[in-house]
């Protein structure tokens, strides 16, 4: 679910085909993401699934797989506070 989520995150903010985007896929030299491109894409991710992003875990972020994981870590974290 997260997976789908961030792609059509992507699709929307840097207009690319589903196609184009796998895990391995790299933000700014493959399709050509910038700083506030990112922020666009977090902030839809974070609308879409409901959950909050923390900026320092963003910074290392390379590939769609490397923020696949931040995503994923995010919504574990939602979840848990959920139970509470």
């Amino acid at each position: 679910m997260e997976y789908e989520v961030l792609k059509r995150c992507i699709e929307r903010v840097l207009h690319v085909y589903s196609k184009e985007i796998s895990a391995s896929v790299e933000f700014a030299t493959e399709l050509g993401a910038d700083s506030i491109d990112m922020a666009q894409i977090f902030g839809c991710v974070e609308k879409e699934l409901g959950i909050s992003l923390d900026i320092k875990d963003m910074s290392g972020i390379v590939t769609v797989g490397d923020a696949l994981k931040v995503i994923k870590q995010a919504c574990v974290v939602s979840a848990g506070k959920n139970e509470t």
